[in-house]
């Protein structure tokens, strides 16, 4: 037992004996959670944090918003699956045990709790916004100068976007489109009775119109109540006059599937996958509770949906655009700025080659600055001995300096080639437009495998120096965004590792070529040999706990929900292993069984910055192996995506990743909840007069040092 696995022990509690099997064996239903029903219980943590008054009063709409901007993908994404399960007259209970009409009732039911709890919420905030000065008002509580303000505001940027549509024998029923918000207009006709139409608010335009600013406060409006205000305008005339108006809004399914299998053009059949989603079924039709019982029908006959999939909402709906409050300049009421540190070496003007060919750098991001990654980018585009730049790019964002260093690499004559993930679900067309826009600078850009989606994040560049040819890597958990890098917390190994380099050349050869590579050096890489070599390696533990020797496995990870990988956990708990899994997201694996995974503990950390990074521990009897990389524990990441797992071979930067990250997040019990064996999480919570430990405050406040190796001859 080595000093690290005494320490986790001292904090944790030593590991449970072996135990035979309880009546509850490994296959049975009883398991296994319900992976959409753990994630509703994930966004539930989200809106905790919105409630919790120990957070910053604007970041605590950020999370209400967030909550909202989730459970709407929520219903693009994840809903679709059961529903059309459940429309094709499928009966048989999944792993979880229930059929999906059995979850679909389970998941309306939740959401129905959700929403109001959320509402609850959405009122204190506004209660508490409202002592500081920060207003959202309906139209009839402001003065005559707003008014005005507004009506000016209407005629000269609402008004000439607004399209009413009339719904009658002469006009069909219009196409909703997805995540839009729509006003169910009533009007009476003096002469033709009762009409009715229907008019999308714009998307293009805030949700919320600040008014003249009023001394120190913030004023709001919402513009569906500035639409409603001058209907009239929209429906001119005598005898016409609207009457009553509705608010409704759809989510349409956006999980497309894109066959591969006969593509003469992938970028085609992209674009066209994209087209498509606009047109999809709808999985969800939001409407208020007081929408008459007509137009209730008529929009579940036109929409073809049912009322299993309607959601009564009492209050406003659409409100991830929360999110607008956030740009209000009040600091007092958010987090304090953080300034992500930047190795003092890749600020001293030292080379970047030089530096990686002395040393390897592990940087924990958002703590440690992204600019090194971007750093190694532009100096090897501006290097003349830089013979090649390899990368792979899965969410780039909409601004990225990355590409023109590589267009300015291949400027300069030296060889470039990218893959672009064109299958990255809501980046399509942004990554189409940086894919074109490579290509026409000559970079040699390709799409990936037929069939699976490549998520691995790879920098590859190869430099002739004075000894020959040497490559220098980057390996990172999260994506090539520096954005996101700022609210992500992930690793960049920066490396001269020549095995690691080799292993790089072979999988860009694997996703560029036919190479039909099978084995790896160093590193692990799905679909190829992902599974296999983590199974082998738990099941390692699960022998080494039989035999009585130190045992344990630390995962960190956003997803668990292989049955598979899940059955293994299952096998080493029964023999003794000590199991910590911290999981962001969606956990399907049942803890706390007795006889099955009494030795399984599983946390959530949901805070300031969102916990990305993939982290895999295997005691091994004394001798540690940790891999960093790309790949959750799902089905979809071991066998349809190329991912990427990198060995931490060195054994004091190995000793610091699991003290200074694992081990504070395992002991965290401010942030941090329990996932107990009904499928509930309790918030840890500091025990007596145990000290509070915030993992993400202390990695804010010490975490910056970059983790660092020197490099063995």
């Amino acid at each position: 037992m080595n000093l690290t696995e005494q320490n986790l022990i001292g904090e944790r509690g030593a590991a449970t004996p072996s135990v035979s099997p309880g009546h509850e064996e490994s296959g049975s239903s009883s398991l296994y959670f319900n992976r959409e029903l753990s994630w509703l219980e994930f966004n539930k943590r989200v809106l905790e944090e919105a409630q919790d008054e120990r957070n910053p009063l604007l970041e605590r709409v950020k999370f209400l918003a967030i909550f909202h901007s989730n459970l709407d993908e929520f219903y693009m994404i994840r809903i679709s699956g059961p529903q059309a399960q459940r429309k094709a007259g499928v009966h048989e209970a999944g792993a979880d045990g229930l059929t999906p009409a059995e979850a679909l009732l389970r998941i309306n039911a939740r959401v129905t709790e959700l929403y109001r709890e959320s509402r609850a919420c959405y009122l204190r905030l506004f209660a508490e916004l409202k002592r500081e000065r920060i207003f959202l008002l309906p139209l009839h509580e402001l003065p005559a100068s707003d008014h005005t303000f507004l009506s000016s505001y209407f005629l000269n940027e609402i008004f000439p976007i607004l399209t009413p549509l009339a719904v009658d024998p002469g006009h069909p029923f219009p196409h909703i489109s997805n995540l839009s918000l729509n006003l169910a207009i009533v009007l009476r006709d003096e002469s033709d009775g009762e009409r009715f139409a229907r008019m999308k608010v714009p998307g293009t335009l805030p949700r919320l119109i600040e008014l003249p600013v009023d001394g120190d406060s913030h004023r709001f409006v919402r513009i569906e109540d500035v639409i409603e205000h001058h209907l009239k305008a929209l429906f001119p005339g005598e005898g016409l006059e609207p009457v009553a108006v509705f608010p409704f809004r759809v989510t349409r399914n956006a999980d497309i599937e894109i066959q591969e299998g006969d593509a003469a053009d992938l970028l085609e059949l992209v674009q066209e996958g994209v087209r498509r989603r606009h047109f999809e079924f709808v999985t969800r039709l939001e409407i208020g509770p007081h929408l008459p019982e007509r137009i209730r029908q008529q929009l579940l006959e036109n929409l073809e949906m049912t009322d299993s999939d309607t959601v009564v909402v009492d209050g406003e709906m659409g409100l991830s655009s929360l999110m607008e409050l956030t740009r209000v300049d009040r600091p007092d009421l958010k987090f304090e700025p953080h300034i992500p540190h930047i190795p003092g070496q890749f600020s001293s003007g030292e080379d970047i080659f030089d530096v990686l060919t002395r040393q390897d750098v592990l940087l924990h991001h958002p703590y440690d600055s992204f600019a090194p990654v971007i750093q190694l980018v532009e100096r090897s585009a501006r290097d003349p001995h830089v013979r090649a730049i390899k990368q792979t790019l899965y969410r780039l964002g909409s601004n990225s300096p990355l590409v023109p260093a590589l267009i300015e690499a291949r400027d300069a004559d030296t060889q470039v080639a990218v893959l672009v993930e064109l299958k990255a679900r809501f980046d399509e067309e942004n990554n189409i437009q940086w894919a074109r826009r490579l290509e026409e600078a000559g970079v040699h850009v390709v799409y990936g495998l037929i069939g699976l989606k490549t998520h691995c994040k790879v920098t590859l560049v190869v430099r002739r120096e004075s000894g020959g040819i040497r490559r220098y890597l980057h390996l990172g958990t999260g994506n090539y965004n520096a954005t996101t890098a700022r609210i992500y917390t992930d690793f960049s190994l920066l490396t001269a590792d020549p095995e690691l380099g080799a292993d790089a050349t072979d999988l860009f050869n694997y996703l560029t070529g036919y190479s039909r590579q099978r084995k790896f050096r160093k590193m692990l890489v799905a679909p190829v040999n992902l599974r296999q070599e983590l199974t082998e390696r738990i099941d390692r533990e699960t022998e080494r706990a039989r035999d009585g020797k130190p045992a344990r496995l630390i995962f960190k990870m956003n997803s668990l929900t292989d049955i598979g990988m899940i059955d293994h956990l299952y096998r080493a708990s029964r023999a003794g292993v000590r199991v910590d899994l911290i999981v962001r997201g969606v956990c399907s694996l049942r803890p706390g069984i007795p006889g099955v995974s009494e030795n399984i503990e599983v946390i959530s950390i949901v805070g300031r910055f969102l916990e990305h990074a993939r982290i895999y521990y295997f005691e091994n009897a004394g001798s540690p192996e940790l891999y960093l990389g790309s790949a959750d524990l799902m089905t979809r990441n071991l066998d349809r995506r190329v991912e990427v797992l990198f060995p931490i071979s060195d054994p004091p930067m190995r000793e610091r990743i699991v003290r200074d990250v694992l081990q504070v997040q395992l002991a965290d019990n401010v942030q941090a909840r329990r996932l107990l064996s009904d499928g509930t999480w309790e918030r840890i919570r500091p025990e007596g007069r145990k000290k509070r430990i915030d993992a993400q405050t202390l990695f804010l406040n010490g975490g910056r040092k970059p983790v660092r190796r020197r490099n063995t001859p």
